[in-house]
């Protein structure tokens, strides 16, 4: 099962992979909800679920930089808890239904992307981790791809 967990900068640095956390994927509420999208419309839409969620986790960091990152990886469904019912949600409320509970860590072999803001989102993603009105403007901008074998040069790239 394809997840999209909403990570910082600091995720990137664990030598373990990722911790359990909420995370995002293409759910049977999810195609629900979007019928008239295909399979990579859906996974967009989880993926860019987890980039907002991202904002969540920096808002928490305080050593975090001003980029939403987010961490693709295939997990076995076993490791995953589709919930019965919404979570509570902080920003917005206005989330899809792709949200899973990720019950164990995601090792790195299993990362196939990393998804990161471009450098141009910094002011957009600073703001939106102050002031849930910002949050679509950082909305807005386009993540970018990066292999799994770039996380180490990213991790020190965002730590600055």
């Amino acid at each position: 099962m394809r997840i999209y967990l909403p990570a910082t900068n600091a995720d990137l640095r664990r030598p373990d992979g990722v911790p359990p956390r909420w995370g995002h994927a293409v759910t049977a509420e999810l195609r629900r909800a979007l019928p008239d999208e295909d399979d990579e419309g859906l996974e967009a839409s989880a993926m860019l679920a987890a980039a907002d969620e991202s904002i969540v986790h920096l808002r928490a960091s305080s050593s975090a930089a001003p980029r939403r990152v987010v961490i693709a990886a295939d997990v076995a469904e076993s490791a995953v808890v589709v919930p019965d019912r919404p979570r509570p949600w902080q920003p917005g409320d206005d989330q899809l239904p792709s949200a899973v509970d990720v019950r164990t860590t995601v090792p790195w072999r299993d990362v196939a992307s990393i998804h990161v803001d471009e450098e141009e989102a910094v002011e957009d993603v600073a703001a939106a981790m102050a002031d849930d009105e910002a949050l679509d403007r950082a909305a807005e901008h386009d993540l970018l791809w990066h292999d799994i074998v770039e996380r180490e040069v990213l991790a020190r790239e965002l730590r600055g």
